[in-house]
């Protein structure tokens, strides 16, 4: 039977993996929704009006879902988790108030305004309504992101009696691994929002909704995925460089590596051994590892070896690296070759459609893998070098924290499938949609180069 700790632990992950789907869709769906107001400010085209108004319902039902999950979380640290407040409140209190001050009240504010007052406000008040949540979302991103680069890279703070009191604001907001996993988590907010619209608009298209709207909205995702998606590549480069400087046994656990080595190869395959200490069924590219890692070819990577009792469980950090990879360089492949048909054809074949109806969410599952890979290669530490997760876990009953789990996971088993299934439904819905009021028209000039173009 599972015990206290190590439940706690799944119900954790549970409540942040459930919690995080939501806020990595609004935060870039949100610039989506500014980019079609501005145009359509711009140019007075209706298809961009139509383009909005069809995206912020599923921001809303995105939105409406990430507040109320991300409201659990902050259970989670009094029933679960006591001993993190205890230890490190002083630093993580302050940090989740300056989100809830600066960002979440701006949100909320104006909020109202973007999903309601489209028709009561002047249009100028109204974009400003939905640049001003944008940056809400953004900013609500800044301080979640500094405090979780915080508990990997702690700095600008001093233990006193075994509790830590910041010492240096700038230096515990700013510590060494935030800039980089800010960017990289925007990139990602990016990458699904893109892909989102993109599989959602070819799911439309595919059910005969001939409209222009659908057709504009994928050209403009595919435009921003082909652009992220190599960006993110290169941000994803100097993160794994800062991480080999700051916690190297991380990254001895992404690529398997055992004892320290010179001309390390990259494993394309393997399964770690942590009972024997070695890897089985190794297929591996020589020196690539050390290339990639330190821009040498015998550049030296510290193996596991050399953290024993010290270090992240190997196997899930391991295979969720590659997932989070592979399905990275999907991305580019998908977006590039999408470009690609658009630009030569014109428009895309229904195979490349349906494949893009499959990747619909595949922003989820790579922001779900980099999330594990950065939450497990922490272990076992909660903070690192500073507080053990043994060490702040609840001491109540395994069958207390077992029977809340279960009610959690039921829970979020219903919402997902309400969630999937009402986004399928309004997309089905806008095929019967009329695209214009009977006194609006298209500006052809500036969106189509032909009656069926895309755009």
């Amino acid at each position: 039977m599972l015990d206290t700790l190590m439940l706690s632990r799944i119900q954790f992950a549970a409540n942040i993996s459930f919690h995080i789907l939501f806020p990595t869709i609004t935060i870039a769906l949100c610039w989506f929704l500014v980019f079609f107001k501005v145009r359509f400010d711009m140019t007075g085209n209706p298809v961009w009006m139509r383009a909005y108004r069809f995206w912020v319902k599923i921001f809303a039902l995105s939105f409406a879902l990430g507040v109320v999950s991300g409201i659990t979380m902050s259970f989670q640290f009094g029933t679960n988790w006591p001993g993190f407040m205890e230890k490190v409140g002083n630093i993580a209190g302050p940090l989740l108030g300056y989100e809830v001050l600066t960002a979440f009240f701006l949100e909320a504010t104006f909020l109202g305004i973007m999903l309601f007052g489209i028709k009561r406000v002047p249009p100028k008040v109204h974009t400003l309504a939905c640049l001003i949540v944008a940056l809400g979302t953004t900013l609500s991103a800044f301080w979640i992101l500094s405090l979780n680069s915080w508990l990997q890279t702690p700095t600008g703070f001093e233990m006193r009696d075994g509790v830590a009191f910041p010492t240096d604001w700038f230096a515990i907001i700013f510590n060494p691994s935030f800039p980089y996993r800010l960017a990289h988590m925007l990139l990602a907010s990016g990458l699904t929002a893109s892909f989102l619209i993109i599989g959602i608009s070819c799911y439309r298209l595919l059910k005969g909704d001939d409209k222009q709207a659908p057709k504009l909205t994928l050209k403009v995702a595919l435009i921003v995925a082909a652009v992220l998606a190599p960006l993110q590549a290169f941000v994803g480069d100097l993160h794994g460089l800062n991480t080999l400087e700051h916690q190297p046994q991380k990254i001895a656990a992404m690529e398997g590596v055992w004892h320290t080595e010179k001309g390390a190869p990259l494993l394309l395959f393997a399964i770690p051994d942590e009972e024997q200490r070695t890897n089985h069924f190794e297929i591996g590219i020589p020196n690539l590892a050390s290339l990639i890692l330190t821009h040498e070819m015998e550049g030296e990577i510290k193996g596991l070896n050399e953290f024993i009792g010290e270090h992240p469980p190997v196997k899930p950090v391991f295979f969720g690296f590659r997932i989070m990879v592979g399905l990275g360089l999907l991305m580019i492949a998908a977006s590039w070759f999408g470009l690609y048909q658009l630009k030569r054809r014109n428009k895309l074949p229904p195979w490349l459609m349906r494949g893009f109806v499959l990747l619909t969410f595949s922003g989820w599952l790579a922001t779900l893998a980099g999330w594990y890979v950065t939450e497990i290669g922490r272990q076992p530490y909660l903070v690192s070098g500073v507080l053990k997760v043994s060490d702040a876990a609840t001491q109540i009953a395994p069958g207390n924290v077992g029977f809340s789990l279960i009610l959690y996971l039921s829970v979020y088993v219903i919402l997902l499938a309400a969630y999937l299934h009402t986004v399928f439904l309004m997309a089905r819905r806008a095929v019967e949609i009329e695209e214009f009021e009977p006194n609006q028209q298209p500006v052809k000039s500036s969106l189509t180069h032909g009656e069926n173009a895309y755009v």
